[in-house]
């Protein structure tokens, strides 16, 4: 049995940090990676480079001293973006990459697009200059069952989307199908498409939700879906190809929104991702390519030079505490409990 293994430092390409009070709590959590894709739905979005700018000059403000993280931020794209400020944003390396949110498909998404045709100018010149675009891959029309939709975004939007704005590269976020795990391997040539997948991705199905009584603390979207296409999930992550790397999509939310009637989607898994994913990786034997999922792939795909820097995974005897919820003003967030226990410990290399 492995009892430690050495990475370079991991990044995390899809992350939600919030702002305020949430902000201050959650951004220490993610100190450990290299680097992070943030996530731009704040209220109002993130949609100019100079709000861009201000975010992450907050975001650096709660980070604890000392932290590896450096926030990459991106632009919520809108019917009104401008593609003269996205261009010049990416050229000054003030953003990564722009986020398309279908409106009304997750959280803070309602200012996002409803026709695609209006946006075409937008992703015309981030083709042309090199920009990547970050999908929400979903269809939101209430016709479409909700575990079809990923599927359905596939072949209504995002193949026509790609085919009509040649050369655009395309990261196809929280992948939660085979569906979109294979069209991401028979798209990705050239390095036109990745994927980020999640933990909670590869540790939930919809069972976990729903199967003897609702836990809303494993509600999320996209929704987890059958275990057949978890397992796809783990295989992808798993295979070490270039394509599929780490985005954890933690997405914290205060227990009082969670524990709703209609409560909000989202898992917060910063605190022990790394932990979750080297049992997972364990368990299928597979550590030996934990470091390309985590700390390889996705600076491959972004043109980014990989973290020089490592961090060591030493398996314990005994079992990993964690705390099961942070406080963040006056409210608490519930961490992620995946169902296991953990004992795999993260520390500097």
């Amino acid at each position: 049995m492995t009892n430690s293994i050495t990475l370079r430092r991991p990044d995390d390409w899809h992350l939600h940090l919030r702002d305020g009070a949430m902000l201050g709590a959650v951004a220490p959590h993610s100190a450990e990676f290299g680097r992070a894709i943030i996530m731009p739905n704040l209220v109002p979005p993130v949609v100019t480079g100079d709000q861009a700018r201000a975010y992450r000059d907050r975001i650096m403000k709660a980070l604890p001293d000392g932290a590896a993280l450096r926030p990459l931020m991106t632009l919520y794209l809108t019917e009104t973006t401008d593609p003269a400020d996205i261009v010049a944003s990416h050229a000054d390396g003030l953003i990564a990459a722009v986020k398309l949110y279908p409106a009304g498909a997750t959280t803070n998404s309602a200012s996002g697009v409803t026709d695609f045709d209006r946006v075409r100018p937008v992703l015309e010149a981030m083709a042309e200059a090199g920009v990547p675009l970050c999908v929400h891959g979903e269809v939101t029309d209430p016709e479409v069952d909700i575990f079809d939709r990923e599927a359905v975004f596939i072949d209504r939007i995002l193949d026509p989307l790609r085919r009509a704005t040649p050369g655009l590269r395309v990261v196809m976020e929280h992948v939660t199908t085979s569906d979109g795990v294979d069209y991401v391997r028979g798209n990705a040539s050239g390095g036109a498409m990745g994927a980020t997948i999640t933990t909670h991705h590869l540790v939930i199905n919809r069972n976990a939700i729903l199967a003897g009584g609702i836990r809303p603390h494993y509600y999320c979207l996209p929704v987890a879906k059958r275990e057949s296409h978890r397992l796809a999930l783990r295989k992808a992550a798993m295979s070490g190809e270039g394509p599929f790397f780490l985005g954890t999509d933690s997405a914290p939310h205060p227990d009082s929104a969670k524990l709703q009637p209609c409560g909000c989607a989202g898992c917060f898994t910063a605190p022990n991702t790394m932990s979750i994913l080297a049992h997972v990786f364990e368990e299928d034997g597979a550590l030996d390519r934990l470091e390309a999922f985590t700390s390889l792939n996705g600076p491959a795909f972004y043109a980014m030079p990989p973290n020089e820097d490592r961090i060591r995974l030493t398996r314990q005897e005994t079992e990993v505490s964690f705390p099961t919820e942070i406080a963040a003003g006056d409210e608490t967030v519930t961490i992620f409990d995946p169902g296991f226990p953990l004992f795999w410990q993260t520390e500097p290399a």
